[in-house]
């Protein structure tokens, strides 16, 4: 076996990059912006029945 070999067979496949892979993910921060809403309104319900 001839890790040289190896070597260039994995450099070559790691890059090789694929188009529909190479695409950016959607943004996260609404739906985290909408989960901490969601928290704090469920926090100031929460304190409104405690009171």
């Amino acid at each position: 076996m001839d890790p040289a070999g190896n070597t260039q067979a994995f450099r070559a496949f790691a890059n090789d990059q694929d188009p529909e892979a190479a695409q950016k993910e959607p943004s996260r921060l609404p739906m985290l912006i909408a989960v901490g809403v969601a928290v704090v309104v469920v926090l100031a319900v929460v304190i409104y029945f405690v009171s």
